[in-house]
């Protein structure tokens, strides 16, 4: 905990009067009003109460006099001297006539508004009509400075709010943000009673002389005619307090840290409406490096702190205060050292423009503030894609070697993904190391040239010596258990009866075996028992449900495997069941695919870079070399994990001899080998279906999934407990054991038989899973599974049959033909 200094009372008091410049009578004498002698004695009384109560919690309690003076008048059940007492503190007073119009005036205390803080302003509504409807309080000098942001981002993250009065480009300059206070003990405004007080809350992002107009309606058009509903404000305002930072790794080294700033009621600092970059504004929190500041208004704060999934979060009691020199010091405390065992992390999947980022004031953001995200999270590769949205733009940070704001052990690379443009329907790739970003014939845009289907945008790249991937794989991979059984239906019932016969089945690929299918023992699959069956299989991993194929995942990747494409496949941000068991069928074919994490931020989610990650095993990094990264990556010498566990070594010995991530155990026979893992699993994770602290209603088919929030939004921390370390064979766990989730580091051994060429992983789902060591058995190659081969031609024939019509028809033969060869592949496979 670091020390942090005391705040003054007496300083705090002063701020107050300068707020609230109280001007108590000499005696409680006041003159009665209408108002007064309208309004209940003992709600005026216990509205005063609760007023004064909040305004003491926020940090602006009334001075002792005038609290006295209020009990007194309360005790004598005095409402004009309480109303009085109270209209003296009012900044405006807000009128709603029996036709709701919305009329304003002000009151006895001058508006005061404090830098980088929020000032409470007692507002009194006189409410003529008993209306009900909210009170709205808009100024053309608040809101949003930013527009552009996308729909579906702001859905995904339940934020929808930041979307709203996006500036436009002949907005006036905007420093406010606007707020009832509408916690206990205060309530909704308006409540419907005929006198109420309430607190609104405003907030300045600038210092010095201002001038602005707040506007207040119950609805449109229910402001009052000749501006009577505005009010003009101009003010002087204070300079916020700069809070000077010292951040330090755990070994003592200079460091960014991601930090959440709140007060005692929940809000963030800064508001998130009022960021732009480099701080985001769709994120609760920043990134600071050591030396630089915060700028906070005097108050208490509470800042949590952290670096990444490889770190413990901190929570610490900041005070600011005046006329002093306002530090924090944070040191991160490591539960894991990664690096320090020769462990590289990147996130191959981020993106500087698009989906939540705007594109007002500025089209996405600079290379400098994507650095800022990547080392704020402990990452050591950050890989930026530059992709449809403000492509012009974006392509400009373009280089052939990382950016030049690359450090020795954080770099940051820009490259290409192919979404929203060209191949984009049949599955979006992700493009690294490239040397040249353009296309032949796309003359530098994103308009002119790319190919309309996934492959030759692959091979295209591969010439270069890039490497690539699919992003966001279960995208198009869920299942549709009514539509899957339909299809099934529709294929293989030749003769009509709407039942699937044991002959007529055998001609397709079920979910499960007949007679499990079967349940009324009919010798005929109906529609529901398919979708029964269907629906089971769709929460299994491994499992033979057909995918709907109808999105932007690894669509197209079945195919671009047989022809040598595609090096990985991503995962680690969307549903893990649907991910893995596509890379599963693929390996059981034979292919040499990896996985590689990714978060497609802030598209998928926008919390953080870094939620989807992979460590590549490296020999030197004190200076990371990105091209040998990339390498290691396409070659499997690497795990993907979440950040919350980690497979820290991985082994496979037999014969006299092992064989590590990245390389082949050769064995003349069948016979006994031993599986070795080191294996450390985070004590605590986030509240999340992504890291399966939370289960979604859905079933196990969802979990691991960061696109949707399966429910609201959630800052707590859960212990996490203990997890299954399993090994997999072929796709099928074989051997497991549940383990500690302490942060400890523990060798797992597993003695297994293998008797066919097969590959060999652990994997802890959904946190983690290792590459595959492949085991050959005599020289034969990996055939592990036919119906896994059978899986695949169902996958690329219901991809061609959902987007064909993608597929310009100037491409569409070569790639029917190449399609059409990919599937002889497998077949040719199950054979084998």
């Amino acid at each position: 905990m670091t020390e942090c200094p005391s705040f003054s009372r007496t300083l705090l008091t002063a701020v107050f009067l300068a707020v609230f410049p109280t001007v108590c009578p000499a005696q409680l004498t006041p003159r009665a009003t209408d108002d007064a002698q309208s309004t209940d004695v003992q709600a005026l009384g216990v509205q005063a109460e609760r007023v004064e109560q909040t305004l003491e919690a926020l940090g602006y309690a009334w001075p002792e006099d005038l609290r006295r003076k209020l009990q007194m008048a309360r005790a004598a059940e005095d409402a004009a001297a309480l109303q009085q007492l109270l209209d003296e503190q009012v900044t405006c007073t807000v009128m709603i006539n029996p036709e709701s119009r919305v009329k304003v005036e002000a009151g006895q205390v001058k508006p005061r508004l404090q830098q980088a803080g929020y000032v409470p302003w007692l507002v009194k509504i006189v409410n003529q009509g008993a209306v009900q409807a909210p009170l709205r309080v808009n100024s053309p000098q608040a809101g949003p400075s930013y527009s552009g942001v996308a729909l579906l981002s702001m859905q995904r993250q339940d934020q929808l709010s930041l979307r709203e009065n996006e500036v436009k480009g002949d907005s006036p300059r905007r420093f406010l943000h606007l707020e009832w206070f509408e916690q206990a003990p205060m309530m909704r405004v308006p409540s419907g009673a005929p006198l109420e007080y309430a607190l609104l809350l405003v907030y300045s992002s600038e210092a010095g002389q201002r001038e602005a107009v707040l506007e207040f309606s119950v609805g449109s058009g229910t402001q009052d005619l000749g501006f009577r509903a505005q009010l003009p404000v101009a003010t002087l305002i204070p300079p916020a307090l700069p809070v000077r930072l010292t951040i330090h790794d755990d070994n003592g080294q200079r460091a960014f840290a991601r930090l959440t700033i709140r007060d005692a009621h929940g809000h963030v600092y800064p508001p998130q409406p009022r960021r732009l970059a480099p701080d985001f504004f769709f994120q609760q929190h920043i990134y600071r490096e050591d030396g630089e500041s915060v700028w906070l208004p005097p108050g208490k704060f509470t800042v949590q702190s952290s670096q990444g999934p490889e770190t413990l979060p901190q929570t610490q009691e900041l005070i600011v205060a005046m006329e002093k020199d306002n530090q924090c010091a944070v040191k991160l405390q490591r539960w894991v050292k990664s690096i320090e065992r020769g462990w590289v992390s990147g996130d191959h999947h981020i993106h500087g423009a698009g989906c939540a980022h705007y594109t007002s004031p500025t089209e996405g953001v600079t290379p400098a503030d994507m650095f800022r995200q990547v080392a704020g999270e402990g990452l050591n590769v950050g890989c930026v894609l530059t992709w449809g949205p403000c492509f012009e733009h974006q392509r400009h940070f373009f280089r052939p070697e990382v950016d030049a704001l690359s450090r020795p052990r954080t770099l940051l690379k820009y490259d290409i993904e192919i979404s929203g443009f060209g191949s984009q329907a049949l599955g979006h790739v992700c493009l690294l190391n490239l040397r040249d970003q353009y296309y032949p014939g796309s003359e530098g845009t994103k308009v002119k040239g790319w190919p309309t289907w996934a492959t030759p945008a692959l091979q295209w790249a591969k010439a270069q010596g890039a490497v690539t991937g699919f992003a966001h794989s279960a995208s198009g991979l869920q299942i549709d258990a009514q539509r899957a059984a339909n299809r099934m239906l529709e294929q293989l019932d030749t003769d009509k009866s709407q039942l699937v016969s044991k002959s007529e089945a055998a001609k397709g690929l079920l979910p499960a075996p007949f007679a499990d299918i079967d349940v009324d023992r009919d010798q005929g699959l109906s529609r529901v028992e398919l979708h029964s069956a269907i629906d089971a299989a769709a929460d299994r991993l491994p499992n033979l449900a057909i995918p709907e194929m109808n999105s932007v995942g690894a669509m197209e990747l079945p195919v671009a495997v047989t022809v040598g494409a595609c090096d990985f496949i991503s995962t680690m941000d969307t549903a893990r069941v649907a991910e893995w068991n596509m890379w599963y069928h693929v390996l059981n074919c034979g292919f040499p695919l990896k996985a590689s994490g990714e978060t497609d931020f802030p598209c998928m989610s926008g919390d953080s870079v870094g939620q989807g990650r992979v460590y590549v095993a490296m020999d030197q990094t004190d200076q990371i070399d990105f091209p040998r990264w990339c390498r290691g990556l396409a070659e499997g010498r690497s795990y993907v994990s979440d950040g919350y566990a980690h497979a820290l070594s991985f082994e496979v010995h037999g014969a006299s001899q092992q064989a590590r991530l990245g390389e082949t155990l050769n064995i003349s026979q069948p016979s006994e080998i031993t599986v070795r893992a080191r294996i450390a699993i985070a004590p605590k994770m986030p509240q999340s279906v992504a890291y399966a602290t939370r289960l979604p209603e859905g079933g196990r088919r969802f979990v691991g999934d960061t696109v949707t929030l399966h429910g609201s939004r959630s800052d707590a921390w859960v212990e996490t407990g203990s997890r299954d370390l399993e090994v997999v064979v072929n796709g099928l766990p074989v051997a497991s054991r549940k383990i500690a989730a302490d942060g400890r580091e523990e060798v797992y051994e597993f003695k297994l038989d293998i008797k066919q060429s097969s590959w060999v992983a652990v994997r802890a789902f959904p946190h983690l899973h290792t590459n595959p060591i492949d085991v050959l058995v005599a020289g034969q190659p990996i055939r592990a599974s036919a119906d896994s081969a059978r899986w695949c031609i169902e996958t690329i024939q219901q991809l061609w049959r959902q987007r064909e019509k993608n597929i310009s028809p100037a491409e569409r033969d070569a790639a029917k033909l190449a399609f059409d060869t990919a599937i002889e592949v497998y077949r040719s496979r199950i054979q084998h």
